[in-house]
């Protein structure tokens, strides 16, 4: 699916006096993952102590990661100023479904990371809407105002997902549309893809399980939220 709006229950399990108790439990599941519990193990006995329903595991298991990678991660960011790279590698559906979800005002939760987590995912289906081209338009706006307009951006899209095909052409007629010097590859693990990338590149992601493995990287998604999209509906929660 694309990122999409509000589940029917989240004005009651994300509104304001539900913000304490999920606070708790995503740093209770930090501080269990840290000394070594698994995240299914971990998440049910946070889970089950603070009596959560399951779109609030799901929102802080999202959020969580142990805090030793956390610190690794935080040391490679690429900081606002910096030059424009040689090119910048952009995990597709982590970056829109994150922009497309804050655009229909779904629920965002901040991460160990600083970033931005969606609660949708795609489940093998990724259907693209008007949203799409809009969440296009705020990357290159906000690429732009790092002053990385003319660095190449390469979507790395995920290939056992249906409808991978039409956003690689999406993005390519988008990308003729403004200008922007943008390709787009369907492969078959964009993970592993972006996780071997070294040399004058940026990752562009919010994964952390990419981001404990690349090399420079920045949390695209999460910065044109923040950037172009001021009313997005965000829980923090680190």
């Amino acid at each position: 699916m694309a990122g999409g709006g509000p589940h029917p229950a989240d004005a009651a399990l994300f509104a304001p006096d539900q913000r304490p108790r999920l606070r708790a439990a995503a740093h209770e599941l930090r501080w269990l993952r840290d000394r070594g519990y698994s995240l299914d193990g971990a998440l049910k006995l946070v889970g089950d102590r603070h009596q959560l329903r399951d779109r609030q595991r799901l929102a802080i298991s999202r959020a969580t990661s142990e805090s030793a990678g956390a610190a690794a991660r935080a040391a490679r960011r690429v900081p606002e100023g910096a030059p424009p790279p040689g090119a910048v590698l952009i995990d597709a559906f982590n970056v829109l479904i994150t922009v497309e979800t804050a655009l229909r005002g779904g629920v965002l939760v901040t991460t160990v990371d600083g970033g931005l987590k969606d609660l949708a995912g795609i489940h093998g289906t990724y259907r693209a809407s008007a949203a799409t081209d809009d969440a296009l338009d705020a990357v290159a706006r906000r690429l732009a105002a790092r002053g990385w307009r003319a660095a190449a951006a390469r979507f790395f899209i995920d290939a056992p997902v249906s409808n991978s095909g039409r956003l690689a052409a999406r993005v390519r007629a988008r990308a003729a549309a403004t200008g922007v010097a943008w390709s787009a590859d369907v492969v078959a693990d964009p993970d592993q893809d972006l996780a071997a990338a070294r040399g004058d590149v940026v990752v562009a992601t919010g994964d952390a399980c990419v981001l404990d493995r690349c090399g420079p990287w920045i949390d695209l998604g999460a910065e044109v939220v923040r950037a172009e999209v001021p009313q997005a509906w965000v829980v923090e929660l680190f």
